[in-house]
């Protein structure tokens, strides 16, 4: 399942990079982007297990970002 998400407060492009870095080690995730200038997370992920790994992509955006949060 692919989905499209807003990304809130995101600051930089190198904080992208590191989010999607991250996000792509989580088990079950085929594909990621994380656009700074687009300001949106496109997460492709297995769907059965979708809703857990949209959590802990998440969580990786807010390690690298406290501030940055998916729009839901």
């Amino acid at each position: 399942m692919k989905k499209s998400y807003t990304l809130i407060d995101l600051d930089c492009a190198n904080c992208a990079a590191k989010m999607e870095k991250n996000i792509r080690k989580i088990d079950g995730v085929n594909d990621v982007t994380v656009s700074f200038l687009a300001q949106k997370l496109i997460l492709d992920a297995d769907d059965a297990r979708f809703d857990d790994i949209l959590k802990a992509a998440a969580d990786a955006i807010r390690r690298v970002d406290a501030d940055c949060r998916v729009k839901m």
